[in-house]
């Protein structure tokens, strides 16, 4: 006789390490093993890569959170890609860097692993890049997210500030200028400087601007609005799309490098291979010319 469904789910292997309040932290194997016993109360911990295909078995079961493993990220971030499918469906995820954590060993990822990868989502839960596994799991056991809703995340964070009230805003997009960045704000954001870019550009009219150069594309359209930008006298750089991903402004801000500016920037010190933190302050303290 076959077995029921329910039947077949109670042979999934699964290792319950911490509860609290009527939830519990699960660990498994794999991404597989999650099930209906694990719906709404559970963070479940497989060993699984946490691509896009992972991350449908998980989410039709809708656990509270996911920490899995990142397959050392591979080729087009498939072994991370599952993280933003889970995040548009307001379900906070993370991964665990592939050098830290056996994969296939829910166990050894809960025990050893550590954050290499979050979703937006369990970043406002307080989850962490650098934060063992344990430490992200008890965070998604014990803290609701702030914004599960499905739509558009909005990350903003002021850098640096002059005393002149002057400041570095990083945030994904340049659609998310407020009105007190009118020439005020150095916007360092991560969507393209092409045509529709300056657009937003010219509208926000900010102190300055970093935007991504969107791999400079087709007759160098990627860049485009710098031009557009340098006419209005409105200083701006590009990021360089080999140093960093476009839509993610605070891994820009950190982590990339400039691949082009206008020449109002110029005038303020910016320069080709400088790195995006040293070229938004200098655009920071820079007057126009």
């Amino acid at each position: 006789m076959s077995k029921t469904l329910l039947e077949r789910e109670q042979d999934h292997p699964q290792d319950i390490v911490a509860e609290r309040a009527g939830r519990r932290i699960v660990t498994m194997d794999s991404a597989r093993y999650v099930d209906a016993r694990n719906t709404g109360r559970d963070v479940v911990v497989p060993a699984s890569y946490i691509g896009v295909l992972p991350a449908r078995m998980i989410a039709i079961h809708r656990p509270r959170g996911v920490i899995g493993h990142d397959a050392c990220v591979g080729k087009y971030g498939a072994g991370i890609a599952g993280l933003w499918y889970l995040e548009a469906l307001g379900i906070p995820a993370a991964t665990a860097d592939g050098m830290t954590a056996d994969m296939g060993n829910g166990a050894d990822l809960y025990q050893s692993g550590i954050v290499s990868h979050v979703n937006y989502v369990a970043e406002t839960c307080g989850v962490t890049v650098g934060m063992p596994v344990r430490e992200a799991a008890d965070l998604l056991l014990d803290r609701d997210p702030t914004d599960a809703e499905v739509g558009n995340k909005i990350r903003r964070e002021v850098m640096e500030t002059l005393p002149n009230g002057r400041r570095v805003v990083v945030t994904d997009s340049i659609v998310w200028a407020y009105p007190e960045d009118e020439n005020t704000s150095v916007l360092v954001t991560a969507g393209h400087t092409g045509r529709s870019g300056a657009k937003f550009l010219l509208e926000a009219k900010p102190w300055g601007f970093i935007c991504h150069d969107g791999g400079m594309s087709k007759n160098q359209s990627g860049i485009a609005g710098l031009r557009t930008a340098d006419e209005a006298g409105l200083a701006g750089a590009c990021i360089d799309g080999n140093t960093a991903p476009i839509g993610d402004a605070f891994l820009g801000y950190s982590q990339g490098l400039i691949s082009a500016h206008n020449d109002a920037a110029a005038r303020r010190g910016v320069r080709v291979g400088m790195t995006v933190r040293e070229a938004a302050h200098l655009l920071l303290v820079g007057e126009p010319s």
